[in-house]
């Protein structure tokens, strides 16, 4: 019997995450929910399933275990043939890297990281036994610039960009096509509103509707955008000003959110 084919999308409680799912439903795609426990998950996934006509799965996990995601990819695998990964979930956070915690580190390198490659080396298999597979990871605009006081968020999303790039060349000749997107700060939840505000007129000015990014990067996605700029003017101006400019600027901007 013929299996159900599903996307899947990390990080789908709220915010891009759940604007990817609900932007794929809105296509006809069935699809499957990952988030933290406690997240409202299977809520969400009821709604989108109601109100899309779709069929919906959903699974709560700490991505921040590696056991965890063997387990995922393992029912994954096992369950569903899987012909778009949407590899969303992500964290950082603003303070002095001295004030940081052990914990606090690894855990934005395991989630941004290391859950991304594994996820995506897991179900690789599966994507390449459909006829059409779509890999979406999402980086950052941070991954162009380094940044005092975030440190190892936009080293990990510089990460996020290469990785896609190469896995981009490694499987252009395969049914897999692979893009990355790298958005600016979107206003995802009531902390990360609270946050930009501080930032002042250049935060506010950048700030970008999830609703919107989702359903651009879906439409590009399918488009076979290998590299989706939602803000190209915040991206041209990375890429044009020197890191010597740019760097003690963003830094200053991100300085504000921790200020009292």
């Amino acid at each position: 019997m013929k299996r159900e084919s599903y996307a899947v999308v990390t990080g789908a409680s709220q915010g891009l995450g759940k604007a990817f799912a609900e932007s794929l439903a809105k296509k006809n795609i069935n699809v499957i929910l990952i988030s933290l426990p406690n997240q409202n998950l299977k809520e969400v996934s009821k709604e989108i399933a109601e109100i899309y006509h779709v069929k919906t799965e959903y699974y709560e996990i700490d991505l921040s275990v590696n056991e965890n995601i063997f387990k995922l990819t393992e029912w994954l695998n096992r369950s569903f043939d899987i012909h778009i990964l949407i590899n969303n979930a992500g964290l950082g956070g603003t303070m002095k890297f001295v004030d940081a915690t052990s914990d606090y580190i690894n855990t934005i390198l395991q989630v941004n990281i290391a859950a991304t490659s594994l996820i995506t080396h897991q179900l690789l298999p599966n994507l390449l036994q459909q006829p059409q597979s779509y890999i979406l990871n999402v980086s950052s605009m941070a991954a162009f610039s380094p940044i005092g006081f975030k440190t190892v968020y936009p080293a990990s999303k510089t990460f996020i960009h290469s990785f896609s790039r190469g896995l981009y060349e490694e499987l252009k000749d395969t049914n897999v096509f692979v893009s990355v997107v790298n958005p600016g700060a979107m206003k995802t939840n009531s902390d990360v509103c609270r946050r930009i505000e501080k930032q002042g007129f250049l935060g506010r000015l950048t700030l970008l509707d999830p609703d919107k990014v989702a359903r651009y990067c879906i439409d590009q996605l399918f488009k076979r955008d290998s590299v989706i700029m939602v803000n190209p003017f915040s991206w041209l101006a990375m890429k044009v000003l020197p890191i010597w400019i740019t760097l003690p600027l963003m830094t200053n901007a991100i300085k504000k959110e921790i200020e009292v």
